[in-house]
C-alpha cells in the first residue's frame, strides 16, 4: 500500500493504493489534469472577448487556491500568507524599498518586486532593454497580484512568467501587434487568435511518454546504486561511467512530465503564445521550461543549463546575474542553492556547478576555435564534448538527487573528487579572459547581454511582423486600426 501521509485531501487514497504511488503524487497529477480541463473551459467560456479581466482574475485565483487546498491542506495558507505579507510590504513600506527584502520570497514575488522597482523608481537609461521591456509602470491591485501569484494554471508547478505577460494574457492583448504606420502613427494589428490545440496535444504526448518512462525505467535504475559498496568494489570504471550517465538520464523523465504538463495547461488556457516563426506557424513556447532535445544533445555545460528549467534560469539572470557587481556566476549559483531549499545536496551540487561552469567556459574559450574546420574535426569535437558534458552533468547533480551530505560525499569520495580536481586544474592552467573591475565593466557586460537579448527578440519580432503583415493583406478576419494606445 502506498503511504497516506499528507496534509492534503485523502479522497484519492483508493486510487493511490491501486497505482502504488504516494497520495501526494496522485493528488498533484490529478489536480494538474483537472487544471488542464479547467484551462480549456477557461479559454472557451471565459475568453477575454466575452468576459471582463476582473472575472478572469477572480476565477483564476479561486481555482488556484482550491487546487492548493486540495493538494496541501492547511499548508496552502502559506500561499496566502507570503503573498499577503509581500503585498503589504509593497503598500506600506513603499515600492522603492521592496527589491531587496523580496529576494527571500518566491520567484514571482521577487520578479514582480524588481519589475515594479525598474518601472517606477529607475530611469529608462539605467535599464537594459530586457529590464525596460518587463518594467511595471503602476502598482498592481490586490486582485491582480493574487491572480498572478495564485492562478490555477501555475500554482502547483509553474512555470514562472513575467507579470506583464500574464496581465497581457488576462486582458486579451496577447495577439495584438503594434507597428509604425506610413503616417508615423502606430498601426495596431489584431489577427485571428491562433489555436493552441496542436501544441497542447504534442505536449501531452511528451507527458505520456515521460510518465511511462518514469514508471517503468526510473525505479530500475536508482541513482543511489552509484554509492552501493558492492557495485563500487566490483564494477569497472567504464561500467561506473555508463551507469552514472544512465541512472541520471532515467531520473529526468519525471521533470519532463511535470514541466511539460504545466506548460500544456497554460497553453490550453491560451497563455504562452510567443509569436510566429518564419513559416507563419504559431509558437507556444513563451513560458516553456525545457527543451528536451537540446538537453539530451548538449555539448557544453552552458547549453544544458540554458535548456533546463528555463524560466528559473531567466529568473536568476534577471534578479541576480544582471544586477551583480562582482562574480555574478558565483552569486547566481549560491542564490539558486538557497532558493531550492535546505538540503546539503543542493549546496554541493551548485557549488560544484560553479567550478564546472567556469572550467567549461575556460576550455571552450581556449580550445573550441581549433576544431571548427574541417567538418569531420568539428564532428569529432562535438562527440567528445557531448560525452564529457553528459558525464560532468551527471557527476555534478548526484548530490541534488541524494540530498543528504553523507551519501553525497560518499559518492564524490568513490570518484576521488576527480572532476573537482580536473576543474580546478583547468582554471589554474588555462588563461581566463580578465575583465576590469568596476561599474563601467559591469555596465558593459550588461550591455553585451542586452544586445544578445535584443537580437533574439528582434528576430522573433521581425518574423511575427512579417507574418502578420501577410495575414493582414489577405481576406481573413483581421482588424487593423490606428491607435495611440501605449501598453
Amino acid at each position: 500500500m502506498a503511504t497516506s501521509s499528507t496534509t492534503g485531501s485523502t479522497l484519492l487514497q483508493p486510487l493511490s493504493d491501486a497505482v502504488q504511488l504516494p497520495i501526494d503524487q496522485v493528488n498533484f497529477v490529478v489536480c494538474q489534469l483537472f487544471a488542464l480541463l479547467a484551462a480549456i473551459w477557461f479559454r472557451t467560456y471565459l475568453h477575454s472577448s466575452k468576459t471582463s479581466s476582473f472575472i478572469r482574475h477572480v476565477v483564476a485565483t479561486l481555482l488556484g487556491l482550491y487546487l492548493a487546498l486540495f493538494c496541501f491542506g492547511w499548508y496552502a495558507l502559506h500561499f496566502l500568507v507570503q503573498s499577503g505579507i509581500s503585498y503589504c510590504i509593497m503598500i506600506i513600506i513603499g515600492v522603492e524599498n521592496t527589491h531587496n527584502p523580496m529576494m527571500i520570497i518566491t520567484q514571482k514575488i521577487t520578479s514582480l518586486a524588481y519589475e515594479i522597482h525598474d518601472g517606477m523608481f529607475r530611469k529608462d537609461e539605467e535599464l537594459t532593454p530586457s529590464q525596460r521591456d518587463l518594467a511595471v509602470r503602476r502598482m498592481p491591485s490586490l486582485l491582480e497580484y493574487l491572480s498572478y501569484n495564485c492562478n490555477f494554471m501555475g500554482i502547483l508547478a509553474g512555470p514562472l512568467c513575467s507579470y506583464k505577460d500574464y496581465i497581457t494574457f488576462i486582458e486579451g492583448r496577447s495577439y495584438h501587434v503594434t507597428q509604425a504606420g506610413e503616417s508615423g502613427k502606430e498601426l495596431h494589428c489584431e489577427r485571428a487568435e491562433p489555436s493552441p490545440n496542436i501544441a497542447v496535444i504534442q505536449k501531452l504526448i511528451v507527458c505520456g511518454v515521460s510518465l511511462l518512462l518514469h514508471l517503468t525505467i526510473s525505479n530500475t535504475l536508482p541513482v543511489e546504486y552509484n554509492i552501493d559498496e558492492h557495485f563500487q568494489a566490483t564494477a569497472s570504471w567504464p561500467t561506473k561511467l555508463i551507469y552514472l550517465y544512465v541512472s541520471l538520464l532515467a531520473a529526468r523523465p519525471k521533470y519532463y512530465f511535470a514541466w511539460t504538463l504545466a506548460d500544456a495547461i497554460n497553453n490550453a488556457a491560451g497563455f504562452g503564445f510567443r509569436g510566429y516563426d518564419r513559416n507563419g506557424d504559431a509558437r507556444w513556447d513563451l513560458i516553456s521550461n525545457l527543451r528536451i532535445q537540446q538537453i539530451e544533445m548538449s555539448t557544453s555545460f552552458k547549453m544544458f543549463l540554458d535548456n533546463w528549467n528555463i524560466q528559473t534560469a531567466l529568473w536568476l539572470k534577471r534578479v541576480c546575474y544582471e544586477r551583480s557587481s562582482w562574480s555574478p556566476t558565483i552569486q547566481t549559483f549560491i542564490l539558486s542553492a538557497i532558493w531550492h531549499g535546505v538540503y546539503p545536496g543542493y549546496y554541493l551540487t551548485f557549488l560544484t556547478g560553479v567550478v564546472m561552469t567556469l572550467a567549461a567556459r575556460a576550455v571552450r574559450n581556449n580550445i573550441r576555435h581549433h576544431f571548427l574546420e574541417p567538418p569531420q574535426l568539428k564532428l569529432l569535437y562535438d562527440v567528445i564534448t557531448w560525452m564529457v558534458t553528459q558525464i560532468t552533468i551527471s557527476y555534478t547533480v548526484v548530490p541534488f538527487v541524494l540530498l543528504s551530505i553523507k551519501p553525497s560525499l560518499m559518492f564524490y569520495s568513490c570518484w576521488y573528487y576527480c572532476l573537482h580536481i580536473v576543474g580546478i586544474l583547468v582554471l589554474l592552467l588555462l588563461p581566463v579572459k580578465k575583465t576590469q573591475r568596476g561599474k563601467n565593466t559591469h555596465e558593459n557586460i550588461q550591455l553585451s547581454r542586452s544586445k544578445k537579448f535584443d537580437e533574439r527578440e528582434n528576430s522573433l519580432g521581425q518574423n511575427s511582423f512579417s507574418t502578420i503583415n501577410n495575414v493582414c493583406s489577405q481576406n481573413e478576419e483581421v482588424a487593423c486600426r490606428h491607435s495611440s494606445l501605449k501598453q
